[in-house]
Order: structure tokens, then sequence, then C-alpha cells
């Protein structure tokens, strides 16, 4: 190399954190105490079929995650639910459904929500909004969505936001700082998922240069970061 040309820039090696799904992994706030509280109430629910409404990246599938711990649920996604044999197989005390918006075949969904009220089984659906007659075609499978109680969980609020950065910095042992932590949470997208892609791309920047997170250097990725969509 030749003298005084600049070091080359470090290629980050891709080491994604998988989400911790756990109780203790879970952040409380205003914006979802409804929903954790209910969560943690069960089994006293004002019915055996509850819906848990919220925007992408709120934290519903965290939510279902605990759920499905406290309660022995069989986990299902909507995109792919699981048939009536494998239900009566299972015999689950209870069914978590995760992902209402993906759902492809409402025959299944009905059955399944059938098969939760004869057998007194407890079931938790998420979706980002309450069904409308032009999602759900099925007229039987939309009255009894909307039969269904409805606990709400908002966009994670600046408190929340600021409370995950930190913990999402924390996990990849990451020194981060104070102004910097400030101006993000301020500014980024409000979701959790948002919040878990933008520390990751902070992560890989900052190893890539060799330097400190600084607020300089927070604004640069979240610039590029930008307009990226966030998922459930």
């Amino acid at each position: 190399m030749a003298q005084g040309a600049p070091a080359p820039a470090q290629l980050p090696l891709e080491l994604p954190l998988a989400p911790r799904f756990g109780r203790e992994d879970f952040l409380a706030s205003p914006s979802n105490a409804a929903a954790l509280a209910m969560v943690e109430n069960w089994p006293d629910w004002p019915d055996r079929i509850l819906t848990l409404i919220g925007p992408a990246g709120s934290g519903k599938s965290h939510l279902l995650a605990i759920f499905a711990a406290r309660s022995g649920a069989l986990a299902a996604d909507a995109a792919s639910l699981p048939t009536l044999a494998a239900l009566a197989a299972a015999a689950p005390p209870a069914i978590a459904v995760d992902g209402l918006d993906r759902l492809r075949d409402e025959t299944a969904l009905f059955h399944l929500l059938n098969f939760a009220v004869e057998h007194r089984v407890f079931v938790l659906m998420s979706a980002r909004r309450q069904a409308t007659a032009e999602e759900v075609r099925l007229p039987d499978l939309l009255s009894r969505l909307r039969r269904a109680p409805v606990v709400e969980i908002g966009a994670p609020d600046d408190e929340l936001m600021r409370a995950v950065l930190e913990k999402l910095f924390r996990d990849r042992q990451l020194l981060v700082e104070p102004p910097a932590l400030g101006y993000v949470a301020l500014r980024l997208e409000r979701s959790l998922d948002a919040a878990r892609a933008f520390v990751a791309a902070l992560d890989s920047e900052a190893l890539a240069r060799q330097r400190p997170v600084t607020r300089a250097l927070a604004a640069q990725v979240l610039e590029a970061f930008a307009g990226e969509p966030a998922e459930d």
C-alpha cells in the first residue's frame, strides 16, 4: 500500500440478530399498555376470540408470542393456516393467528374459528386494521370477525422509541453518543421494525468506517435509510 494512502474500509461481517420475543424483552409504554394488559390478563377475557389491531411494526407479533408462551397456544400465520385435521390432532388450548392482512384462505380461517368455538379454544388474532366487507368476501366470516372484541395498540411513542433504540444498541454492544440517540429517536419512523433495521444499518456503517456512532454519522445513515417501509 502506498504510504499515506487511506486505509480501506472494513467490510462488516453480517451477523443478524433475531428479534427476541420473550416477556422480558417487551418494552411497555402508554401506546401498548391496553394490549399488554389484555394478554397478561388471559384467560380473564371478555370473549374467547379477540383481535389485536395495530399499525405495522407496533409489536403485534411480539404480543402474540407472549400470549402463546403464557397459554400454550398453537402459533399460526394467516397466510398458511392449519387444516381442521391438524387442529384436531394438536388439540391446542389456544391459537395465535398472526397477520390477518396476509389471509389467503377465508374458508380455512372460518373453519378455525368454528373449531375454536366448538372446542372452547382461546384465539388471539392480529391485523393492521379491522376487517371490512371489501376485504372479506365470506359474509359468515366477516360477521364472526366483527363480533370479536378488539384491543388496539398504537404506534410507538417517543418514549418507547428511545427505549427500544437504547436496548437494540445495548444488544449489539454499540456505543452511541447521547445526542445521536436523541436525534434518531425523534426522527425515525414510528415502527419497532424500522428501529431494528436502522440500528443494524448504523452498526454496519460504524464498523465499516471504524468510527464511533456520532450524531453526524447517525444523521447520514438516517438520511439514506428514510423511506424504507416497515413490516409486521
